[in-house]
This record gives structure tokens, sequence and C-alpha cells, in this order.
């Protein structure tokens, strides 16, 4: 994996079921978080990292995910003729010339392997690409500025080896995430170490470790022919975990990256609210 990593996927596919009635008529994605999309925030994530070259995995009735990154002239001219330079720096600020959007279609939602795979023709074999699940916002811990994703991206870029964000969660939990093995190391926030094998959703009796899958991923090109292959696992869907154990059980390099920051799990009701509360309060907004 000597290619620059510049690409990210975002899944933006999903119905968004956890967040009915909400979500009926409208994105999750684009449901706000304090003062801006959701969809905003991971997109600002994965600038700030350096990964400028944006695919959305979509599906029909998202055209507003994709909407609100486009220009808006009109907008723009009549804020600029009212003189609201700050809101016109604001608006301008969400789609900086350096970002690109190409957006893919989902036709079926057979699962988190199969979206990824419906980008594989926007990446190249040799090339690395970011996955990013937008459910989950990642934010520095208070006082901290640098994101999660950024620091993962540049431990990419020293060891050359695929790496995998996790936390640890409660041996209760382990049963609702993916959760690596990394044979007993005991990993430090910021510290990364090799992963032998990964599954989904194990029960706890039969979980390697607590630490769980994220939702931030950094994966060689490689990996698509491999999700061409996968077949259903966990919950009847294409999981991308079971394509990564694969590459794994070939030998390729694959690493556990121990989050530092915090995460929000914005797919559901009471993350969301828990995500608008903390984050409103340290901007000053409550």
């Amino acid at each position: 994996m000597s290619s620059k990593l510049k690409k990210a996927i975002i899944p933006v596919a999903g119905l968004g079921t956890r967040l009915l009635p909400i979500s009926k008529a409208i994105p999750k994605e684009m449901v706000p978080v304090v003062d801006r999309p959701l969809i905003q925030h991971v997109v600002e994530e994965a600038l700030e990292a350096g990964l400028d070259e944006i695919i959305l995995v979509t599906r029909g009735g998202k055209s507003a995910v994709e909407d609100h990154f486009d220009g808006h002239y009109e907008l723009e001219a009549e804020l600029e003729r009212k003189g609201k330079t700050a809101l016109l720096e604001k608006l301008r600020a969400m789609a900086p010339p350096e970002l690109k959007i190409t957006s893919v279609r989902q036709d079926k939602a057979l699962g988190l392997g199969h979206a990824i795979h419906c980008a594989a023709y926007l990446v190249q074999p040799d090339e690395p690409f970011a996955v990013i699940l937008p459910d989950v916002l990642v934010k520095p811990a208070q006082g901290k500025t640098q994101a999660d994703l950024k620091t993962m991206v540049e431990v990419f870029e020293q060891q050359q080896a695929a790496q995998i964000m996790v936390e640890e969660v409660p041996l209760e939990r382990v049963n609702q995430y993916g959760i690596v093995d990394c044979q007993g190391v005991e990993l430090k926030a910021g510290e990364s170490a090799s992963i032998v094998s990964m599954v989904e959703k194990p029960a706890p009796e039969e979980a390697p470790s607590r630490l769980s899958v994220i939702g931030r991923y950094i994966l060689p090109g490689e990996i698509m022919p491999v999700l061409a292959q996968t077949q259903p696992g966990a919950g009847n869907e294409i999981q991308l975990t079971d394509a990564i154990a694969e590459i794994i059980a070939q030998g390729k390099p694959v690493e556990a990256f121990r989050m530092q920051g915090r995460t929000f799990d914005c797919g559901y009701i009471q993350g969301w609210l828990q995500a608008n509360q903390q984050l409103g309060k340290e901007a000053g907004l409550l």
C-alpha cells in the first residue's frame, strides 16, 4: 500500500430505522448535531485528516445529503448583498475547493461490505482508502484538538498497515460490535497492534477481547475483490468484518488503533440527544 491516502468511502444508504420517526422523510445523515448536520461533521473529520476525495454510497431518497455540499448561488448572492459576511464564509467553508464528492448507488441493502464494494470501480487495486461510518461521531477528548482519524492516518503512513479504530467496551456489550483479537496485547490510547482475527458480534464468553470496531477504517484496495467473494454472514448480510478477517488470513498486515477521544452513537435517539447536549455545551450554545 504505497499510494497516497486521499479517498474516504462514506456509506449513507441506510434507512435510519433507529432514528424513526425523525428519519422518515429526512435522511438520518442530515439530522442536526448542534449547528450542522451529521454528515458535515463526518466530512470535516475526513478533511482534517487529509482525505479530500469523498465517495458517498447512497440510494434513492438521499439527495439532500449530496445537495448539502453543492454550491447555492442564490443564497450566497443574497448573503453577500445583505453584508452577512460571517454566514457567507461559514456556508462556503462547508465545501472547500479541495473537496471532491462522488456518489454511487447501492441498489440493494445487502450489508456494509456490499455498500463498500459498490465503490470498487473508483478504487485502484493498490490504492488505500478510508471508510467512515456516519452514525458515529468521533470527537477529540475535551482539551485536545487533533481528531483520532488524523492520528490514525499518520500511523498508517508510518506503518503502511491497514488500521481499524477500536475502543474498549464492557464485556456484556461485545455482542453488539465487531471485536478484534490482538493476542492479549494491552493497547493504550493512541497505540496500534497487529490483529490476528476479527469476529462480528460474538457472545461474551466467545469474545477474544473487549476492543470493538467503531466505524473508522483504513483498508488496502486489495480488499475489494475479497468483498466481491464474501458470502453473507451475521444478519445474513455481507460483512466488512468478514472480508477484513480474510485479508488477515492471507497475511496482509492489519492493525487495531485504539482511539484517544470520545464517541457519540448518533444512530439512535439517546446517543443523538447526548451528542447534542454535550457538544452544544462545549460550543457554548447551551
